[in-house]
């Protein structure tokens, strides 16, 4: 009788479905620098989902089938993209939960419809309104994130001194600065009235060091008189 060997068992990293999340370790890490990333892995926003989505499946059935790396580095991916910008799957996921609630609105007021007494019947359509609240809440999410609304924001400009500018004030008219530069120029006359010029020290008669203007001025006389 032969006896057949057993092949060697393959270790638990390599078995599918894996459940254990892997942990990158480089070669001459210290056990500080071990700790640092196994509480870095531990507080990650993947390892909640994951924390999450294995308590809720674990007694559906669902959990049995689940690769933990696989999971973890799909959770890694959708992050990556909303962080590039996509947010399709996000989208996607909005959409599909409407639809969801939509289904579980639709399943309670039926129930609720079918009852005879009134604490079933209130009861069963309380939480289908809810559920018709949550979907509606839900579609107003998808609205905002493909339709994102305009901010309009008024702005402030604040001068070296102590004025301050706000947009949206109406500036002075023409007219009235117009005014108030008369009224500045007026200041400069001491209130007297000199016409069309801001100068109050009359006409000037020829000095005693005007000689060449005087005879000039005496010439131009002598040739008006012989005309």
């Amino acid at each position: 009788m032969a006896i057949k060997s057993k092949k060697p068992a393959a270790p638990a990293a390599a078995r599918f479905p894996r459940k254990e999340a892997s942990l990158k370790l480089e070669h001459g890490d210290s056990e500080a620098e071990k700790a640092r990333k196994l509480t870095a892995s531990y507080t990650s926003n993947e390892m909640a989902a994951l924390r999450v989505m294995r308590g809720a499946e674990r007694k559906s059935g669902y959990w049995d089938s689940i690769d933990v790396p696989s999971l973890m580095n799909q959770l890694r991916d959708q992050a990556a993209a909303v962080n590039r910008g996509d947010l399709s799957n996000a989208e996607a996921m909005l959409m599909n939960q409407a639809t969801a609630l939509q289904s579980l609105f639709a399943r309670l007021a039926e129930r609720g419809m079918s009852c005879d007494q009134v604490p079933g019947f209130e009861s069963n359509m309380r939480m289908a309104l809810r559920a018709q609240s949550q979907c509606r809440a839900t579609l107003e999410t998808l609205a905002a994130i493909k339709n994102p609304p305009i901010v309009y924001a008024k702005q402030a400009n604040i001068a070296n001194g102590p004025q301050q500018v706000n947009n949206g004030v109406p500036a002075s008219p023409p007219r009235a600065r117009e005014e108030k530069t008369i009224q500045s120029n007026e200041l400069l006359t001491d209130g007297v009235e000199h016409g069309p010029t801001l100068d109050n020290r009359g006409t000037a008669t020829a000095g005693g060091a005007d000689k060449e203007l005087a005879t000039l001025g005496s010439l131009d006389r002598a040739k008006d008189a012989g005309r």
